[in-house]
């Protein structure tokens, strides 16, 4: 079964862009203080002889994909560019023709034996995580997506129904969904805003007394300014998940900053999400945590959307991790353990009842993720990896096409507002805050939606 719509990859290239960080971010007992930039450029061309150019982006998240005990940083993060490297190798290469989803999902049946060879080549310790090689192939994976909207002059999120791919969700899915495509679980404009997660990391001052030397640099330094400088109604905040008193300690202070700051503006209503980055041991750490917050602190409890990642990532080596009584008290989310769909049915057995969706798990597993957990009525969000430029634009476009996800994660400006420059002003909707959301609207251009 062929369309004439179907494409081929004619030229892929690729680049790295490398940007600090204005102040360093520190989550799951690791800090990271700059961002390198993984780039795609994609050429392709229809059956019928159109052709379409695209651009992928993603920052080569190691400290978050690859937290390795074995390795340090500076290995982990080239051996995940030398397999992104190679992967766009593979992509290139490809005989394979169809729609983009159907593309990269050839292309990643060899993910691991790339792995495999960049392990060999390296002669590294332990072999690349799941998690880090679907980091290494997102960029590839959103370029080709782009270019096939620019192909068809438009959007990449209206050209998932069966006009346009030649499988269903259940070709990718094990047969789950089978008769059905992905324009059902997605939507045909974007949504018009979207609240904006801002994130209070361990080391971020909340007030002026957590400051020693101010930057002065023009950005808002306390979580008071940034409130004001914002209008944020959104925050998610990062714990430690081994030290109680310090994460109980950690909210209650922070609601005591919005009590303050939201009051003065004339803002009744915000809300908070907690994500632990695996510190936790075991479920007990939670519900103490839940129960203590809403002693000291009953308006901050009140104000939890969800929880994050409590505990490790691999759901099938801790298979005593159950979230089943934590999730009657708030949503569970995992984010580090979605990796596939055997983990997501492995979250929902464990009575996790939500995910995390990210644009840097690839564009297509994201939408097919996305999907299954609608058909299961699962808790929905879409987290950042300190995206900046067009990753930030990526990551929200798949936030602004998912009906049920209502707001989305965006702290590039925060950390690492250099690597917006000049995406700023051309999408001031979407990198200018003043109001808490971000104007999702505008991302309705051809391709990926933010085409320049």
């Amino acid at each position: 079964m062929t369309k004439p719509s179907d494409i081929r990859i004619v030229d892929i290239s690729t680049n790295l862009e490398n940007t600090l960080y204005r102040t360093p971010m520190k989550f799951g007992g690791r800090v990271v203080n700059d961002v390198t930039l993984f780039n795609v450029d994609v050429t392709v061309e229809t059956r019928d002889g159109r052709q379409g150019h695209g651009h992928g982006s993603m920052p080569v998240g190691n400290a978050w994909g690859w937290p390795s005990a074995v390795e340090p940083g500076d290995r982990t993060l080239a051996a995940m560019i030398r397999l992104s490297e190679l992967m766009a190798e593979s992509a290139g290469a490809t005989d394979s023709q169809g729609h983009p989803i159907e593309i990269v999902h050839d292309v990643a049946t060899d993910y691991q034996t790339l792995a495999q060879q960049v392990k060999a080549e390296m002669e590294l310790g332990e072999d690349i995580p799941r998690l880090a090689q679907l980091v290494s192939a997102s960029p590839m994976d959103a370029a080709i997506n782009d270019a096939y909207g620019d192909a068809l002059q438009a959007n990449s999120y209206n050209l998932l129904s069966n006009e346009f791919m030649n499988q269903d969700i259940g070709h990718f899915l094990e047969g789950k969904l089978s008769g059905r495509y992905l324009d059902e679980f997605t939507l045909r404009t974007p949504k018009a805003s979207m609240p904006l997660y801002h994130l209070i990391g361990a080391l971020d001052p909340l007030t002026d007394g957590d400051i020693e030397t101010r930057l002065e640099d023009g950005v808002p330094e306390t979580l008071g300014e940034w409130i004001l400088a914002d209008g944020l109604t959104h925050m998610k905040i990062k714990l430690n998940g081994d030290d109680l008193d310090w994460d109980v300690d950690r909210v209650a202070a922070i609601e005591a900053v919005n009590l303050e700051t939201q009051v003065s503006r004339g803002c009744q209503q915000w809300w908070y999400s907690t994500d632990f980055n695996e510190k936790c041991a075991n479920v007990e750490y939670v519900l103490e945590f839940l129960r203590r917050i809403q002693k000291v602190s009953p308006t901050a409890f009140d104000r939890i959307q969800y929880v994050e990642q409590p505990t490790h990532r691999d759901l099938k080596s801790n298979p005593e991790n159950k979230m089943h009584e934590a999730a009657k008290i708030k949503p569970v989310v995992i984010d580090e353990s979605l990796v596939d769909l055997e983990s997501l049915e492995l979250s929902r057995e464990q009575g996790y009842s939500g995910v995390a969706l990210k644009a840097c798990k690839g564009h297509g597993e994201a939408l097919l993720m996305g999907a299954l957990a609608q058909h299961y009525g699962l808790f929905l969000c879409v987290q950042d990896l300190t995206c900046i430029g067009a990753s930030f634009l990526h990551s929200a476009s798949v936030a602004a096409r998912i009906p049920t996800v209502a707001a989305i994660e965006g702290n590039g400006r925060q950390y690492c507002p250099r690597g917006n420059q000049g995406w700023d002003q051309r999408f001031p909707e979407m990198f200018q805050i003043t109001d808490g959301t971000v104007g999702t609207s505008v991302l309705n251009k051809n391709g990926l939606g933010y085409r320049i």
